[in-house]
This record gives C-alpha cells, sequence and structure tokens, in this order.
C-alpha cells in the first residue's frame, strides 16, 4: 500500500541436503572447455571485478543453490536464465533467530575473498503494519538486542547496512499507530549510532520510492531516526521505479538532508513500475518485470554510492498473484524477470 509495499520477508532456513549438494556440483567443479554459460554443469559462480563491483556474491545464495538444482536436472535453458540472478551481489537479509551467526558468517565469507557483504536489517517492532511481512522483533529490547547481535558478528569486517526497509516511510503514511512512533525512531537511531560504531560498515537507512509521496514528508522523520550519523539512505528498497526516477527522488530528498548520499536498489526496476490491476497492490509480484542495472559503485550521479540488489529477485512479495509466501523463493517468477532482461 501507499507505493511502499514489496519489502518481502526474509527466507529462514538453510537449504536441503539435496539443494546444497547442487550447490557444490555449481561452484566446485572446473570449467573445462565450456565456461557454463551455455548451461554446462561445470559453472562457477565467481566474484564480480572488484574495481566496479567491490561486492560481494555469495556462491551458496538462493539463486545459485537453484542455477545447481536445474543443472542436475537437465534444465540447461533455464538454469542459464537463473545464472544472471545467481552472479550479481545480492543483499542479504538478517534472520533475527541466528542474527550474530549469519552476520558473522556472511562478512567473514566476503572478507576472505576481498569484498563487501551488504546486509538488510528487517525486524522492527510492529513491522509492516500487519501485512504480507508482518513481524518484527517483540519489544524495544528484544531490537536493541537483535541489533547488538548483528554487530557483534560483523566485527571489524567490511559491511554495508540497509536499515529497515519501510520503518520510517509507515511512520510517515500513518499505516504504524501512533503509540509506536516515539520508540521506534529511538530504535533506528540506536541501531544507526550501534553499526556506526564499527570499524568498517557504513550504513544507509530507507527513505521510501520515488512513487510513495514527496521528500518534503519524510525529511526530517529520517534525522530523527538518525540519518545525520548514517552514510546516506536507501531509495526504491523492494520495488520497481526506474533508476532515474529514483535518482531524481534521492537527489531531491538528499538536497533536504545536507547533501548526504544514497543507493538505489535496482534489482528489479529494468522496466519500471507496473501501472495495472490494483493500485494498492501494484508493489506486489507486478507481472512483466525485468532485472535492472546489475550492482555497480560506477553510477549515473556522485551522489549515488551504489546501484544495489537489495530485494533478492526470485523471493516473493506476497501472497498475491499467484506468489508463495513473502521471501519463499518463486522460481516461475526469477525466469519471468531474468528473461526479461538483456543478455
Amino acid at each position: 500500500m501507499y507505493g511502499s509495499r514489496g519489502v518481502g520477508a526474509f527466507a529462514g532456513g538453510r537449504a536441503s541436503a539435496a539443494v546444497l549438494g547442487a550447490a557444490l556440483l555449481l561452484a566446485g567443479c572446473s570449467s573445462g572447455g565450456d565456461d557454463g554459460k551455455e548451461g554446462s554443469a561445470a559453472a562457477v559462480v565467481t566474484q564480480q571485478p572488484k574495481e566496479a563491483d567491490p561486492f560481494w556474491v555469495n556462491p551458496d545464495g538462493v539463486a545459485a543453490r537453484e542455477v545447481g538444482e536445474l543443472l542436475g536436472d537437465g534444465r540447461k535453458p533455464e538454469a542459464r536464465q537463473l545464472r544472471k540472478i545467481a552472479e550479481q551481489p545480492v543483499a542479504e537479509w538478517i534472520n533475527p533467530e541466528k542474527a550474530e551467526e549469519q552476520a558473522r558468517e556472511f562478512t567473514e565469507s566476503a572478507d576472505k575473498v576481498g569484498r563487501r557483504a551488504v546486509l538488510v536489517l528487517y525486524n522492527i517492532p510492529h513491522r509492516d503494519c500487519g501485512q504480507y511481512s508482518q513481524g518484527g522483533a517483540a519489544d524495544g529490547d528484544a531490537y536493541r538486542d537483535f541489533v547488538d547481535a548483528v554487530a557483534e558478528g560483523i566485527g571489524d569486517r567490511p559491511a554495508t547496512v540497509v536499515l529497515e526497509p519501510d520503518a520510517v516511510l509507515h511512520l510517515v503514511d500513518g499505516c504504524t499507530p501512533q503509540e509506536f512512533h516515539e520508540e521506534r525512531y529511538d530504535l533506528l537511531d540506536g541501531a544507526v549510532s550501534t553499526l556506526k560504531g564499527l570499524k568498517n560498515t557504513k550504513v544507509y537507512v530507507d527513505a521510501g520510492n520515488a512513487g510513495w509521496g514527496n521528500p518534503d514528508q519524510i525529511h526530517e522523520p529520517l534525522q530523527r531516526a538518525g540519518l545525520d550519523r548514517a552514510d546516506g539512505f536507501a531509495v526504491n528498497v523492494s520495488n520497481f521505479y526506474t533508476t532515474e526516477d529514483s535518482i531524481a527522488y534521492g537527489k531531491e530528498l538528499s538536497a533536504k538532508v545536507g547533501g548526504k548520499h544514497f543507493v538505489v536498489d535496482t534489482s528489479r526496476n529494468g522496466n519500471g513500475p507496473y501501472t495495472e490491476g490494483d493500485p494498492d497492490e501494484r508493489w506486489c509480484n507486478p507481472p512483466g518485470r525485468a532485472l535492472g542495472e546489475t550492482p555497480t559503485t560506477r553510477t549515473a550521479d556522485p551522489l549515488v554510492d551504489a546501484y544495489l540488489w537489495i530485494k533478492r529477485p526470485g523471493e516473493s512479495d506476497g501472497e498475491c498473484k499467484g506468489g508463495p509466501k513473502a521471501g519463499e523463493w518463486w522460481e516461475d517468477y526469477a525466469l519471468d524477470l531474468a528473461r526479461a532482461s538483456a543478455g
């Protein structure tokens, strides 16, 4: 609703033994005479060139595991399409039940190959106003413990953290009841302070998207949420607005918050926003979308620190348009995104 939806829940749990075995097949074989671009089981998921894309590609990410399964099943054309997702660095949404463990695992794995992990914290109390991704920490103390656990897991290793998609926006649009506002501001401000106390962590506070409203409505709430001490803000998280429109929105907002830099989620914005159907659910698993610009620090504007794939392409926004629960992998949707994309 309000043009802000689509963040999705994290995907819980680890892969089954069969899927992990397929992932090892994918990542562990030498390339030989076929580099895998044509669907060979000898493919390898490698890191992108560091000079343009310093972010970590998870060789055991959900898309990589799916590619491995497809290759094992002999579905080479589909595997070739999903490789467009598997070979790109995608943000890891931290599971609150394994916060320290996952933050350590992801940042250690990234650091070993000289890359920076991108993490999303999505656990604010009263999350998502009771909709598809409802939930979050039980209370303020539980949330502070969660942030402390993430910080302990990250340590001094490089990380880029996108903080709480929709959390500030839902204070502004009236979705979150007034009685929770002061606590949420305090929790977000505290999270920024804790994470920025780490040696090599960058923090971007979610700031909505080009379609929900205007920067005049959100710049003061963002500052109350600790933006001044963060590295910047994030726009278009889990949404579909074009990079051009997202940059325009971000630059207008930046001018109101002291010239702060920002990052843009380009994971699924290749064809722009969906304009048909129920306006309140255009954000939810819209058909006909495409992957956007691949993650990079080489952007179209000096205020844009990076294009990131914050939403993991192929994971559902919620139980709409035939999709599974928010955060669950949806192979058909992932294939549609990939097929609609260049390459």
